[in-house]
């Protein structure tokens, strides 16, 4: 008896001690995957979340005029053209208080981004109003004094642009992204067609990648093929060549396309003098400069993965065709080609998701009419500081990478993906 119970005694210990092991494992697991995961929260998610906040979020007209928009909630846009007496009393003070505080400018930029007039209208009222704060002017009738300072201050357009606004959370920036807007009813409409910029700009920056894509497929599948069949050395030069642009800088990849495309340029003087043209063309600052360029500089992405998967096809697939009476051509497409699918697919996606984000190479060698998404968001970011319309703008493309993955999912099936 004695002995069964030091054996259900040993039993008992070894489990908590294999326990005590697994737990110790867990944790030493845990905390070698850490750090990756905080990396990944903190410069992939947060950033992300925060972009997507950003462009819903529209704190400052609440946080200073808080009285005025809840003022404004009773007033129907679609009955007298302008809001009661009491909407114009409670913005006089806050009016004031704001120009004080010195927020006015954030507010009326905030304004002026929806209907182009409104910053002036602000900051010039806002001097005079608390200029008549600290005056004998208190007791006045304020919508009087308002519409005094400028006739402005009646119009429809201004109160409904600014109850349209008075929100923590508002939409306003996507309707803006796709070339929507409110009306003065609170209805959504279409922009005019002079303002109308942000959905052909999107369709060109699709098209772009498409055409970019499709020529990295193009060019990139024989040299992918040449690399997978030539013998070591000559395989070897050829990849050194390949791997060259990852070794320069994309600025002075860029403008050695400037030096090459330019009308004095050197492309232009080889076709001269080779008499195959006779007046220098246009090669740069147009579309056919951005697809050029930019099919260089990605094409070894669309090489690489290729390429991967050309050298683990066994060439006894090809000798059996052939030894069964496949031509040349059948052997390719029947047998060869559908085994490299997964890295054309691979590539493709590569190349077209970096594409869709491309923003130096087009601003350098493009037109005007030849920009893409990204340099409307840089110019939104660092110009004209309308950042929830840039956050928009990011939103939605991010919206079109996902939508490209789950396309590429659904027909070619991201466990197919061979990269390397």
């Amino acid at each position: 008896m004695q002995s069964a119970a030091y054996q259900v005694a040993d039993a008992s210990s070894l489990k908590a001690k294999l326990a005590k092991a697994e737990r110790r494992n867990k944790l030493k697991a845990f905390g070698l995957v850490m750090p990756l995961f905080l990396f990944i929260v903190v410069f992939f998610f947060l950033p992300i979340g925060t972009m997507l906040f950003r462009s819903v979020d529209n704190p400052e007209i609440v946080d200073s005029f808080p009285d005025t928009v809840e003022a404004l909630q009773n007033w129907d846009p679609s009955g007298a053209p302008s809001p009661p007496k009491e909407v114009y009393d409670a913005f006089a003070g806050e009016l004031a208080a704001a120009y004080k505080a010195r927020t006015v400018g954030g507010v009326a930029t905030q304004l002026n981004f929806q209907t182009g007039g409104i910053r002036s209208l602000f900051t010039k009222s806002a001097r005079k109003i608390s200029t008549m704060q600290a005056g004998p002017y208190q007791e006045e009738d304020w919508k009087t004094i308002f519409l005094d300072i400028d006739k402005d201050w009646g119009d429809r357009e201004v109160w409904a642009t600014f109850k349209q606004l008075g929100s923590k959370i508002t939409p306003v920036h996507y309707l803006s992204a796709i070339d929507l807007s409110y009306d003065d009813f609170g209805g959504i409409v279409s922009v005019p067609d002079n303002r109308k910029i942000y959905v052909t700009v999107f369709i060109r920056t699709l098209w772009i990648s498409t055409l970019v894509t499709a020529m990295c497929v193009l060019l990139g599948y024989p040299v992918s093929f040449l690399l997978a069949n030539l013998p070591l050395k000559w395989s070897n030069l050829l990849m050194i060549f390949v791997l060259l642009p990852f070794w320069t800088s994309l600025l002075v990849r860029t403008t050695a396309w400037v030096v090459v495309l330019q009308t004095e340029g050197v492309l232009n003087d080889v076709l001269v003098f080779t008499h195959i043209i006779s007046e220098r063309i246009q090669l740069i600052f147009n579309r056919f400069g951005v697809v050029v360029a930019m099919t260089h500089i990605l094409l070894p992405f669309m090489i690489l993965p290729i390429f991967s998967v050309m050298k683990n096809i066994s060439p006894a697939y090809v000798r059996a065709a052939k030894s069964l009476g496949g031509t040349d051509w059948t052997v390719f497409w029947r047998v060869y080609f559908p085994q490299t699918v997964p890295g054309i697919g691979a590539g493709g996606i590569l190349v077209f998701i970096l594409a869709l984000g491309y923003y130096i190479t087009p601003a350098l060698v493009g037109g005007p009419t030849d920009q893409m998404i990204s340099y409307f968001i840089a110019d939104h970011t660092n110009r004209s500081l309308n950042w929830g319309l840039a956050s928009a703008l990011g939103a939605i493309l991010l919206g079109c990478v996902l939508a490209v993955y789950l396309i590429y999912n659904r027909i070619v099936g991201i466990d197919n993906m061979k990269l390397g």
